[in-house]
C-alpha cells in the first residue's frame, strides 16, 4: 500500500486546479496516507520544494483560480539525469507516487517517471480542453464561460455602433473555446485551426451580411491563426464594416472556478488516489459522458482530439 504521495500542478494555470489538488489531499489524508504538495512543478520536484499537507492545509482553496501550488517552465526535465534527481529528492522525503495535474507536456513527464518507477497519474488541467479522451478538462467551462461574458459586452458595442468585431481567444490548435462561446452568443463566423482560413470567403459572408439586414457582425477566432489587427483593416476597407479587433489573452485563465469546474477537479482527484492506491501509474483521469474514467498516458499522444463536427453545423444553422 501506498504510503506517501506528491501531487503538482504543471504547464498553464486553470481554474480548478485547486479543487483537484485540494481533492488528492483530503483523499489521501482521509485513508491515512502522507500527501506533499510540490511547488513550482517539475522544478519544485527537482529542487525538493515540498509541502507537506495537514488537515487544515486545503481549506478556502476550492473557489481560488490559478494554482496555490505555482507553476514553472522547466525544460531540462526532459534530460534523464535530472529526473533521477527528482526521483532522489522524492525519496528523501518517502514520497513513492505523483499526482500531476497538467496538459499533454505535463503528461510527458509524468510517463518518464512512471517508466523509473514512480507511479503517476495525470489529471487534465488546462482551458484549452485539447486533450484527448476527455470530454472536458479542468478549466475548459470557467474560460468559456469568461468568453461568453466578453462577447455579450462586446455585443452590446457593436449593435450600437453597428460594427463588425473580431474576438480572438485561446485554445492553440483546439477550437472548442471558439466554436462553443460562438454557439452561447450567436456568432456569424467561427475560425478555427480545424475549419481553415480563407479570409476571402470570411470577407464575402460579412459583406453579404452588411448588405443585408444585418447591422453588426461577430466573428470569433482561434489564436495563431492569423493577426487579427490586420484582418480587421482589411475586413473594414473591404465591406465598409466599421471593425475592430479584441484579443482576450490571459483574462481567459483566471478567475473563480465554475461550479462545473470544481466538481470535475473533486472527482478526478479522488480517483486518482484511488489509483495510486492500488498500484497502478501511467494512466490519465478522463470524464466520458459523465463518467470519470481513466486511459493509458500512452494512447493520448498517439490521438487528435477534435471538435464535434455537430457544433460547427449548428453555429452555422444559426448566424
Amino acid at each position: 500500500m501506498v504510503k506517501s504521495i506528491g501531487v503538482l500542478t504543471s504547464g498553464g494555470d486553470a481554474p480548478g486546479m485547486n479543487a483537484a489538488v485540494r481533492a488528492v489531499a483530503r483523499t489521501c489524508l482521509n485513508k491515512g496516507i502522507d500527501v506533499y504538495g510540490v511547488m513550482l512543478g517539475y522544478k519544485g520536484l527537482h529542487e525538493g520544494q515540498f509541502y507537506k499537507f495537514n488537515r487544515h492545509s486545503t481549506r478556502n482553496i476550492i473557489n481560488i483560480g490559478g494554482t496555490i501550488l505555482k507553476s514553472a517552465r522547466f525544460p531540462e526535465f526532459k534530460n534523464p539525469q535530472i529526473r533521477l534527481e527528482a526521483i532522489e529528492q522524492m525519496k528523501a522525503v518517502g514520497m513513492e507516487a505523483l499526482v500531476v495535474i497538467g496538459g499533454d507536456g505535463s503528461y510527458h513527464g509524468a510517463l518518464e517517471l512512471t517508466k523509473l518507477g514512480v507511479n503517476c497519474i495525470g489529471i487534465p488541467g488546462t482551458i484549452d480542453n485539447d486533450i484527448p479522451l476527455t470530454d472536458h478538462t479542468i478549466g475548459f467551462d470557467t474560460a468559456l464561460n469568461t468568453i461568453v461574458e466578453a462577447l455579450d459586452r462586446l455585443r452590446d458595442t457593436s449593435g450600437s455602433h453597428q460594427r463588425c468585431t473580431i474576438l480572438e481567444v485561446m485554445g492553440r490548435t483546439c477550437g472548442d473555446l471558439a466554436v462553443n462561446a460562438g454557439l452561447a452568443c450567436g456568432a456569424e463566423i467561427v475560425i478555427t485551426s480545424e475549419t481553415g482560413f480563407d479570409e476571402e470567403k470570411v470577407i464575402e459572408r460579412l459583406r453579404q451580411s452588411k448588405a443585408g439586414d444585418k447591422k453588426h457582425a461577430i466573428v470569433v477566432i482561434t489564436e495563431h491563426v492569423t493577426d487579427v489587427n490586420e484582418l480587421a483593416k482589411r475586413i473594414e476597407a473591404a465591406t465598409g464594416f466599421e471593425t475592430r479587433a479584441n484579443v482576450l489573452g490571459h483574462l481567459q485563465r483566471g478567475g473563480r472556478p465554475s461550479a462545473n469546474d470544481r466538481v470535475l477537479a473533486s472527482r478526478m482527484g479522488v480517483r486518482a488516489v484511488e489509483l495510486l492506491e492500488q498500484g497502478k501509474g501511467g494512466l490519465a483521469i478522463c470524464e466520458q459522458g459523465g463518467v470519470i474514467t481513466e486511459v493509458p498516458m500512452l494512447t493520448l499522444f498517439d490521438s487528435k482530439r477534435d471538435v464535434p463536427e455537430e457544433l460547427y453545423e449548428d453555429v452555422l444553422k444559426l448566424r
